[in-house]
């Protein structure tokens, strides 16, 4: 058996030490016995609303706890009742479900040894500060903050412990990072007033309060958890979408959306200036070096376009190492004149790579097609015809000597 397992039985063992002191017996009255239902009931729908996180082969649970009042309320025995009564009710839960982990069952038994000792750890600290608490204003709601940490931070602890002796943590830095994990004043705030109500309402025996308290805050948690839950899928689309429409290399956009812009922008009316734009003699690059410096020209060469551009304005990698830019409601002069600034900006310019274990420094030049025009339906031209004839502008460009713009302006007679 391993340390980490050694560790959670002993956790067990020490909360059935602790629960059957003879002091601690409790009279199973039928206060208790309802205490016992609806806190087992309650604590299972709360269950539902955990957030799950794993540590290396280790599955943590962050659900809602209410070991804290029940503790106070019943004592080390009556919380070791509850917890093994709620703990093997999520176990068959979990497999039923089948999301079960493979020692669910030794888990079952840490958990009823950790949430016993946090628990007696709250009957103990209630009981020996609550009469120095009661001579203070809001004394009461104070101590069952501190009481609250005490137990969180308890239970972190044994987390700590457990996963160090399995491997799952191996440096300190990990283990702050557990013990403080999802921790913050508010969190602490919540659950120590909550417990703190129901402690009164058990104390005063109000069982429909107590329900309504109980509900009220499944409610309002079960609304917290939908609302998460939907802007994670927002996230997780949007994270798909963005991945599908960037080029990995460079961050730009890619071909594909390129061609979705083209569609959109149809219809708008905008006078746009369409470049296409081509890294000159590149394969002379990729022959003269390797891929791998050919990839960082393209990266230099993407984020020289970038530094150039509008807020408005649109970078694609259309191709390997051709880019396209939507330079969006200016004159023509004004895109003329961008483009030429580029230009001059790649003259003398060279980027830094690593070839054969020594950086080296690339220089390269670029070349230049502009179309520009006005994007309205009424026109013949659409902007996968505009594209295409900045194309073959690019190609003039080359076929004049390169690192140069060929233009065409089809708003001028």
């Amino acid at each position: 058996m391993s340390k980490a397992r050694v560790f959670d039985l002993s956790l067990f063992a020490t909360s059935v030490a602790i629960a059957f002191i003879p002091k601690h017996a409790i009279v199973l009255d039928h206060t208790y016995i309802k205490a016992l239902v609806l806190y087992t009931l309650f604590s299972s729908f709360y269950f539902q609303l955990r957030i799950v996180t794993r540590s290396g082969n280790s599955t943590i649970d962050y659900a809602i706890s209410y070991t804290s009042s029940f503790g106070i309320f019943a004592g080390p025995l009556g919380t070791f009742l509850f917890e093994t009564v709620y703990r093997f009710v999520v176990f068959f839960y979990k497999k039923k479900t089948k999301t079960a982990d493979p020692g669910e069952f030794l888990d079952t038994f840490y958990n009823i040894g950790s949430f016993t000792l946090g628990g007696s750890a709250a009957y103990y600290l209630y009981t020996v500060l609550h009469p120095f608490a009661e001579r203070f204003p809001l004394g009461y709601w104070l101590l069952f903050l501190l009481v609250v940490c005490v137990t969180t931070l308890l239970s972190s602890t044994f987390l700590i412990i457990t996963f160090a002796l399995s491997g799952d943590i191996k440096t300190r830095k990990e283990a702050r990072h557990l013990l403080f994990r999802s921790r913050n004043l508010l969190d602490f705030s919540k659950v120590a007033l909550t417990n703190a109500l129901l402690l009164r309402l058990l104390q005063m025996e109000k069982w429909e309060m107590l329900i309504a308290l109980f509900l009220l805050n499944y409610i309002v948690s079960l609304s917290f958890y939908s609302k998460s839950q939907s802007a994670q899928h927002k996230y997780e689309r949007d994270k798909f979408e963005q991945m599908a429409y960037r080029d990995f290399l460079t961050g730009t956009y890619n071909r594909a959306h390129m061609d979705k812009m083209m569609k959109e922008l149809n219809q708008s009316g905008e006078y746009i200036g369409i470049v296409v734009a081509d890294i000159d003699r590149f394969k002379k690059i990729n022959d003269s070096f390797n891929h791998a410096v050919g990839d960082r020209v393209i990266i230099d060469f993407a984020d020289t376009l970038k530094q150039f551009l509008q807020e408005e304005d649109i970078l694609f990698r259309s191709g390997g190492e051709e880019f396209t830019v939507f330079l969006r409601n200016r004159t023509f002069e004004e895109c003329q004149s961008q483009i030429q600034a580029i230009l001059d900006s790649l003259h003398g310019h060279s980027v830094a790579a690593e070839f054969e274990d020594q950086m080296i420094r690339v220089p390269y030049s670029a070349s230049f097609g502009l179309y520009y025009y006005k994007a309205d339906p009424g026109q013949k031209t659409s902007m996968e015809k505009g594209y295409v004839y900045a194309d073959q502008l690019l190609l003039e460009s080359k076929k004049l000597g390169r690192n140069r713009l060929s233009y065409r302006n089809d708003l001028r007679p």
